[in-house]
């Protein structure tokens, strides 16, 4: 079957606000609309303290949008990178390589890999390596903080959210439905 794009753009959405995987899962809902078909992976994200991520039970109920999470769900807010991280991260990315040249996606998001490399869990000259090498037909989306300036110059979109206020300044906790 061919490909349904046939140029596909690099994104990248980074920054300290809120709102980069609810971005990207709303290009991707975007896509599944129009018929094609995404696959998202999330570094760093996993069930934590026996709560799930609601994005991921929405996604579940399209037949064209695809998720698979390598993360304890501890690293982004709750202690240094271990050993464990670093397994999850390097599996994660070979399977992100793998989804990629499948040529089966017209959509790849990769969800926090940009928290992944500002914590040395993936080299920044992998992630432009796969930018590089991706299919033409291939839509790639990178998200989560830190985003390195030298990527920047691999994307055709870059969009920054910034935080202006955020009641986590304050101490309030996730909330379901709203945070996770």
């Amino acid at each position: 079957m061919a490909p349904k794009i046939k140029k596909g753009f690099v994104h990248i959405i980074t920054g300290k606000g809120m709102g980069k995987t609810t971005s990207a899962i709303g290009l991707g809902l975007r896509a599944v609309g129009h018929g094609l078909k995404v696959y998202m992976i999330q570094f760093m994200k996993g069930e934590w303290e026996g709560k799930k991520y609601g994005e991921i039970k929405s996604i579940k109920k399209f037949r064209n949008f695809k998720v698979a999470q390598f993360g304890s769900g501890e690293l982004v807010s709750h202690h240094s990178p271990t050993k464990k991280d670093l397994e999850l991260a390097k599996k994660g990315f070979e399977y992100a390589k793998r989804i990629i040249n499948s040529s089966k996606y017209d959509m790849v998001i990769l969800d926090e890999i940009w928290v992944a490399v500002h914590h040395k869990l993936i080299k920044l000259s992998e992630v432009i390596s796969l930018i590089e090498k991706k299919p033409e037909h291939i839509e790639l989306v990178l998200t989560g903080r830190y985003a390195p300036k030298k990527a920047y110059d691999y994307a055709d979109y870059v969009s920054e959210i910034k935080k202006i206020k955020h009641p986590y300044s304050k101490g309030l906790k996730a909330r379901e439905g709203i945070e996770y």
